[in-house]
Order: structure tokens, then C-alpha cells, then sequence
């Protein structure tokens, strides 16, 4: 599919849509949605399921993402992640033709893995086309090739209830692979505003968005063609937008934790220019389902260690302590500081999404480890584009 010193077809064809989209869509960040094409994100629209489960065509953008931790028989612990992206490009729009390029589907997938210091990871895109490239609606279907993620909640019939339905995934890339399974018991978990979640001091900069944390996870790891039956926990996260980043927004933090005792934490933080927090917010569940939510004003992001990529030479804060409301603080350490995705050939960016460990800091500075997780930090090679 790719020649030796040629880019195949579908990074020409992003980069394409790169050139037409971005510099259009900047200068239009603050005009009405509806004047360039895309319905905006309402606060107080109710999500539903199994609708909101699949894909969401009239909006920007959309991605379903997932990231885990698994163990295999000898108890050697990896992280992995997998991304489907669903972009909207608003060319063609007008074209009967079943080639035009009105939708994008792009994926993500990588393995952390100690035992060699390297994170492992792979890309595919291809606009979209049944069989080949696609995001269904009505629930969790999308595809790139070969890679997908699938789950038949949006089904008739297939469960009581929608929301129990497991999800799979396959993904096989040159120098790894995975089959998992992910499984649920309890509904999903909606962030901010009953999924009405704002990422700026204008509401206008939202999604919607909701997470399924602590899914169950079993299945096949393959690490240069050698398999290993793995088990352990994963956390998908659903969100849609048709906002850009704010104009004075460089990037953000992210984290999504599987709490050891049942619940769950999501914190994140939006950073401006100079690297300053403008906004931040979070979701603390519990195993029971109940949520509490933080604003931006009960959460600080601290940076405490930095790593520096050999291959980019862009610097990352890969330690960080967590203030939340009420003091508590808490401690992230990573899995390995080696977690550098370049996606230039896809998306365009160039970010660190990794496995890490999450501590209680106690009154007299002793640490209690109390989850798993991962961290998402973007805009430090340069302001991302969206």
C-alpha cells in the first residue's frame, strides 16, 4: 500500500483536509456553527442510550478511546490504548458520490511495554466507505480496515439493557496486536453537566461526553508475533464536539484512573500559551455509580518531573501532584517515561499517552497506591489543531 519514499494515499489525503480546514476554521471560531455547517454542543440536551453510543456524523469531531492495563500468566503489566477518530470535513457534502471524502475515520493503537522501554504504536486512516472505513450509528461500530471496535448494544433485542453489552476490539499492526473483550455492570458515567462537558471559560467550547470506567478485560496480546493471554481493566471514554480548541488554548492534561476500590477519577485541565491552567474540571465516581464533580476553581494540576523525548526533543511533565477540593492530594508516577505518540501522519500531532500509577499523598508525605490509569498530555510539541 506504501511505496518506499512515498506517503500513501491517505496521509496525502489529510493532509489535504488539513490545509483546507484549519486556517478556514480558526478564523471562524467565534461565528455561529450553523454559518460553516456543524451543530453546536446544547447544555441541557439529555444524552441517549444505545443512540449515543455510536457515531454522531453532523458534528466535527468525534472519538471513542480506550486505555487499559493488562497482566499476563508470568504478571508482567502493559498499557495499551486503541482511538477511533470520526471527522467531519464538509467537503463533498453536496457529492452523490459514495467516494467523496465528507467523512474521515482515523485510528490510534499502542502498547507500553516495559520490558523494552518502548511504547509500540501504529495509525490507520481512510475516509469513509462501507466495508472498508466506517462509524455506524446507533451504536459501537466503527472500523478502519481491519482494526475495529465493536459492540452490539445498539442491537433490538441483543440485551435487557443496552448499557451491559460488551465491547470487542482487534487490532494488528507489524510488531503487535490485541483481541480484547471488555465487559461492564454498571451504565455510563456522565461528565460535567449530565454529559454537557465544557472545556473553557465560554460554554460555547463543550462536548458531550460521558466515560465507561473499570470494564472488565480479557483477551490475546501479541508482541512480535509471540501471544500472551492477558486480563485486566480498561476505561472508554465517548466524546463529540464541533468546537476547535479555544484561540488562546495551546493544549491539555488528562487523566482517566480505575480506582482499586470500585470507583473511578477523570481530571483535566485546558492550558493557555505560557502554559497556565484556564480551565480545569473532573468527575470522582464510585463503585455505586454516584458522581461527585469538580470545577474548574477544586482542581490544580502540579508538575513535578519532567522527561525530554530523544526522537523530538519536546519536554513532558511525566510526574505529576493533584489538589483537589477538600486538600486531599494525590501523586501520578508513570508506568515508563517513554510514552511519546507521534501521529504526524494521521492527525498531526505529536503528544505523550501513557500508562500511570496513582497515589494518595498521606499528612506525613508516606504514599498509598490506590489506582491505574492513563495520562493524556497534548501541546507541548505545539498548539494543536482541531
Amino acid at each position: 500500500m506504501t511505496e518506499t519514499g512515498k506517503r500513501p494515499w491517505w496521509q496525502l489525503l489529510w493532509a489535504m483536509v488539513l490545509a483546507v480546514l484549519v486556517p478556514a476554521h480558526v478564523q471562524a471560531a467565534d461565528a455561529d456553527l450553523t454559518e460553516v455547517g456543524y451543530p453546536a454542543v446544547l447544555a441541557g440536551k439529555p444524552l441517549a442510550f444505545p443512540q449515543d453510543f455510536g457515531a454522531h456524523p453532523d458534528y466535527r469531531t468525534e472519538w471513542w478511546y480506550i486505555t487499559g492495563w493488562v497482566q499476563d500468566g508470568a504478571g508482567v503489566e502493559r498499557g495499551f490504548q486503541l482511538t477511533f477518530f470520526r471527522v467531519r470535513t464538509l467537503i463533498g457534502d453536496d457529492n452523490p458520490s459514495r467516494f467523496a471524502p465528507r467523512q474521515l475515520i482515523l485510528a490510534h493503537a499502542a502498547v507500553a511495554d516495559p520490558a523494552t522501554g518502548q511504547l509500540r504504536h501504529a495509525e490507520r486512516a481512510g475516509r469513509a466507505y462501507p466495508g472498508l472505513a466506517e462509524a455506524a450509528t446507533g451504536g459501537t461500530q466503527v472500523a478502519v480496515g481491519s482494526w475495529s471496535l465493536r459492540s452490539d448494544e445498539g442491537v433490538p433485542g441483543a440485551h435487557l439493557a443496552p448499557y451491559l453489552a460488551p465491547y470487542q476490539t482487534h487490532i494488528d499492526a507489524d510488531n503487535f496486536a490485541f483481541d480484547l473483550s471488555f465487559e461492564t455492570d454498571r451504565p455510563p458515567l456522565l461528565n460535567g453537566r449530565a454529559g454537557f462537558s465544557q472545556k473553557a471559560p465560554d460554554p460555547i467550547n463543550a462536548s458531550h461526553y460521558y466515560s465507561r470506567p473499570q470494564l472488565r478485560t480479557s483477551g490475546t496480546l501479541k508482541l512480535d508475533g509471540e501471544a500472551f493471554a492477558v486480563s485486566g481493566h480498561a476505561w472508554l471514554d465517548h466524546e463529540w464536539s464541533s468546537e476547535i480548541l479555544p484561540t488562546d488554548a495551546r493544549g491539555w492534561d488528562w487523566i482517566g484512573i480505575n480506582l482499586y476500590d470500585g470507583g473511578s477519577l477523570m481530571l483535566f485541565q485546558m492550558r493557555d500559551a505560557k502554559g497556565r491552567a484556564m480551565w480545569a474540571a473532573g468527575t470522582l465516581g464510585d463503585k455505586a455509580g454516584q458522581a461527585r464533580k469538580f470545577t474548574a476553581d477544586e482542581v490544580r494540576f502540579e508538575p513535578l518531573r519532567y522527561w525530554t523525548s530523544p526522537r523530538t526533543g519536546v519536554r513532558y511533565p511525566v510526574e505529576w501532584r493533584l489538589h483537589l477540593a477538600g486538600g486531599r492530594t494525590l501523586q501520578l508516577r508513570p508506568l515508563m517515561d517513554d510514552q511519546e505518540l507521534d501521529s504526524r501522519s494521521s492527525t498531526g500531532a505529536v503528544y505523550w499517552e501513557g500508562a500511570v500509577r496513582l497515589s494518595d499523598v498521606q499528612p506525613d508525605g508516606g504514599e498509598r497506591e490506590i489506582g491505574q490509569g492513563y495520562l493524556e498530555m497534548t501541546g507541548y510539541a505545539e498548539r494543536l489543531n482541531m
